[in-house]
């Protein structure tokens, strides 16, 4: 997901930047920093970004991310950089960036990047409650380090951004067809006038959380779903069995806990409650989980729904969303929009989840 504050920049001559990223100019921005590859390159499944395994020829393997241009600020990506270390620092399985001639981030050709080292996995069994119980308590120790100290440039997961900037710039640019428009507009405003009830989500207070303790923001993950996970052997020496390692922070943001937890829930009401104990179970073992965030799922989702259109309407001068997005834009893809959010805004009236 990205930041709604930006756009993707084109080329003097109309090509998208990502267009110049050749496997060569790959291997030479390795080489800028002393790696050199062996021939071996593979191009792993982003679209944001560009992500590549390399095998070097000392036989290991690394995974060079080149960042989308104007997405963040270079202090923005510095400081989810020194996120990873921080929680790498605490012994948690978090893939962050090498430290290369004294810096993680560098600049070749025109592009910003970053090398990590590779790791193998599959994506965790959910249906399995000792995986979701182990998850869960390392998002309560990433939790921990993400309270010690706030983002000071990476921006909040709020309404503002995700919610109506990224209403507010569809309609402007004519993105939804006109046979949906008017539907689009009114479910989608129907959603944000809900989510505008929750305090931790616009800044202020909101009528479903009077007078209380204001839920904590905190740094966060930002994107933690199950292709952000990858289940391995643990590294350390003492371990017998497997465990998450969690990658990809290029989301991070501030906001409250349960964001890097409802995604890693799926199926009907009673699967979702089975899951979200496991979940938290294994959290509470090394952190308390507020409760009342479980209100913040639903408005979550809902945000995510909207800003999610949003990306890839603003992600289309990329050649690699048409190809790969082909249903989005038609009036069928937002007329399934508009049947989405109106089952927010029931789901959003309906009791919580109770753990």
């Amino acid at each position: 997901m990205v930041s709604l504050s930006s756009s993707s920049a084109l080329s003097p001559a109309g090509r998208h930047p990502f267009e110049s990223l050749t496997p060569d100019v790959v291997m030479d921005a390795l080489a800028s920093v002393g790696l050199y590859g062996d021939g071996r390159q593979l191009a792993l499944s982003s679209y944001e970004n560009r992500v590549y395994q390399l095998h070097l020829e000392d036989s290991t393997v690394v995974v060079a991310k080149f960042y989308r241009p104007e997405r963040w600020s270079e202090a923005q990506i510095l400081e989810e950089h020194a996120f990873s270390a921080e929680l790498m620092a605490a012994e948690i399985p978090v893939i962050g960036p090498l430290v290369l001639n004294g810096a993680t981030l560098h600049h070749f050709a025109g592009f910003a990047f970053s090398v990590s080292p590779s790791r193998g996995g599959r994506p965790p069994e959910l249906d399995d409650p000792d995986v979701l119980e182990w998850i869960g308590r390392f998002l309560a120790r990433i939790h921990t380090v993400g309270a010690a100290r706030p983002f000071v440039s990476r921006p909040a997961l709020d309404l503002q951004g995700f919610g109506i900037d990224s209403r507010e710039w569809l309609l402007k640019n004519d993105k939804v067809p006109l046979d949906v428009q008017s539907a689009w507009a009114k479910a989608s405003q129907g959603a944000i006038d809900l989510i505008a009830n929750y305090a931790c989500l616009t800044g202020g207070r909101g009528q479903n959380e009077p007078d209380v303790e204001p839920i904590r923001r905190l740094r966060l993950h930002g994107d933690c779903h199950p292709g952000n996970i990858l289940w391995t052997p643990l590294d350390s020496p003492a371990s017998k069995g497997p465990g998450p390692h969690f990658v990809d922070l290029d989301d991070a943001r501030s906001g409250p806990a349960v964001q890097d937890l409802w995604m890693l829930l799926s199926g009907d009401r009673q699967q979702r409650t089975r899951q979200l104990g496991a979940l938290v179970d294994g959290y509470e073992q090394f952190r308390e989980f507020d409760r009342r965030e479980l209100a913040l799922i639903e408005p979550l989702r809902t945000l995510r729904l909207i800003h999610y259109s949003a990306w890839l309407a603003r992600r289309w001068d990329d050649p690699t969303f048409p190809i790969n997005f082909p249903w989005f834009g038609s009036s069928d893809y937002w007329q399934g929009q508009v049947q989405m959010l109106e089952e927010q805004m029931e789901a959003m009236q309906e009791d919580p989840l109770i753990v």
